[in-house]
């Protein structure tokens, strides 16, 4: 959308049924281990990168949705565990604040000061999108409010 590229192609993901031979861990050892991971304040696509990498008692997960037949945040949604804001807009509103932090040190950056408008817009859409459902209804984009979101304070 702020770009003159077109998408670039990713590779895609083996097709698969049933998770493979090699990682058979109990389904029930699995969520815990992601409830587990999200109380230690992993976000969800590092608990799976931890479950990939670590995996549970010594086996390596390549995919959760495999093993479980759920993905990661539906079985945080489970148990009570999902975090307070989205994984999308938590990065984003992070990396508005890095860049406005940047902007109140370095005023002359044009470069940078269109990136952290760039991402305003994007911040301001996908609180459109979750308003109600995962995000207050008088929740607005500002930095204070986006520093109060994430603990900064």
């Amino acid at each position: 959308m702020h770009t003159r590229r077109r998408g670039s192609s990713d590779s895609d993901k083996p097709a698969a049924d049933e998770p493979p031979e090699w990682s058979d861990v109990d389904e029930d050892a699995i969520e815990e281990r992601v409830v587990e991971l999200a109380e230690q304040g992993h976000s969800p696509s590092e608990i799976g990168l931890k479950l990939r990498d670590e995996g549970v008692q010594g086996t390596p997960i390549p995919d959760v949705s495999l093993a479980t037949g759920k993905k990661v945040t539906e079985i945080l949604e489970e148990n009570e565990a999902e975090p307070d804001l989205p994984e999308d807009l938590r990065n984003l509103l992070e990396r508005a604040v890095r860049l406005r932090d940047h902007m109140d040190e370095n005023p002359g950056d044009y470069q940078n000061k269109r990136a952290l408008q760039n991402t305003q817009a994007k911040i301001r859409r996908l609180i459109d999108y979750y308003r109600g459902d995962e995000v207050d209804e008088d929740f607005t984009y500002s930095y204070d409010n986006a520093v109060e979101a994430l603990g900064l304070e």
